[in-house]
């Protein structure tokens, strides 16, 4: 493990210097990759942080935040959770309501695969809603699922690379 002044890494797939970046960042629900381009200006109604499919499919863009050892800094996965219509509507209302972090948390599912744990799909998780101007916070429910544990344990510098190494070089994860 190589971490250099800097931020950055030397690449041991690849032999070059990369960035290290704490956050990784999905930009719409798998979802929406399922419907052809050509049909996406009738099907789908997408802003940076929701989404709807055909009228009928409710995500939100939210965060995992994983604390990384030795750094006050968290390493952030920016990734969808499918709710519910009646908590879709509910986060919508309150959107610029001051004190909405004080709500209570509610379900979702990951609509987003992060390949570096395999098939996180459907994941079920715990969503509360943070200050606004601040994406929900997402909380793995399955406190043994990998993803979990990193979450509520932390991660150390060499997991953000091994992380890094894996999402730049996904042919061989």
């Amino acid at each position: 493990m190589g971490i250099e002044s800097g931020g950055g890494f030397g690449c041991k797939l690849c032999g070059e210097r990369h960035v290290l970046s704490l956050s990784y960042s999905v930009k719409a629900p798998l979802a929406v990759g399922a419907i052809p381009a050509e049909e996406w200006d009738q099907r789908v109604v997408i802003t940076h942080d929701q989404c709807v499919v055909d009228g009928k499919d409710f995500y939100l863009r939210g965060r995992i935040l994983v604390p990384v050892i030795g750094l006050e800094e968290p390493f952030v996965w920016g990734i969808w959770a499918e709710v519910s219509p009646k908590n879709f509507v509910r986060t919508n209302e309150r959107w610029t309501a001051a004190g909405r972090e004080r709500d209570p948390a509610f379900p979702g599912w990951l609509n987003s695969q992060l390949p570096v744990f395999g098939d996180t799909f459907n994941l079920e998780l715990s969503v509360q809603t943070q200050p606004v101007g601040q994406r929900p916070q997402f909380v793995v429910v399955d406190a043994g699922h990998p993803l979990a544990i990193e979450q509520r344990d932390g991660i150390t510098l060499e997991r953000v690379e091994e992380i890094a190494v894996m999402m730049m070089h996904p042919a061989n994860r």
